[in-house]
């Protein structure tokens, strides 16, 4: 027998410890997943969505192209709806966001008769040129945002946004 012999009080509190502690782990373990887990989660970032525009369609003058793409926000999956106006630039396709860069309003092509060929916001008269860059004097501090613009089996793929290469 060992000289160091365990008193019935520390074997209680060695006991109560290792238990409250397997105890805390257990309750602790979920919360702390719940809060790391979608940080580790593989990110899709950089995929390109297939629209329904052909290429061949596409001219100098810019239109409305729809597409929708399934977003995951933590554990939820929804299908996101959103369009961008698509032209022809010599043999470049360029994609623009059609969000305002002052309040997030959506602009349209050729909708104001006094600028038929700028990108106009009716919610504070903001204007954009045709590349996107927006009009001195109007309330758009900044550019549209491009889309990153690829093929695939003659059909349009848009990409994530990025910043104007046209400023």
């Amino acid at each position: 027998m060992s000289n160091n012999r365990v008193t019935r009080r520390q074997f209680l509190t060695y006991s109560l410890t290792g238990v409250g502690g397997f105890m805390a782990a257990g309750m602790l373990m979920p919360m702390v997943r719940f809060a790391v887990d979608p940080i580790l989660q593989t990110k899709e970032e950089g995929e390109f969505v297939l629209t329904s525009q052909k290429v061949a369609e596409i001219t100098d003058a810019p239109v409305k192209v729809d597409f929708s793409y399934e977003q995951t926000d933590g554990w939820y999956k929804s299908e996101v709806s959103d369009s961008a106006w698509v032209y022809k630039e010599g043999d470049q396709i360029i994609a623009l966001s059609p969000v305002c860069k002052h309040l997030g309003c959506t602009v349209n092509w050729a909708s104001n008769s006094d600028h038929p060929d700028q990108f106009f916001c009716a919610c504070h008269a903001g204007r954009y040129e045709k590349t996107g860059v927006n009009v001195k004097g109007t309330p758009p501090l900044g550019p549209l945002d491009q889309y990153e613009v690829d093929e695939k089996d003659g059909f349009i793929m848009l990409g994530k946004k990025i910043a104007n290469t046209h400023s």
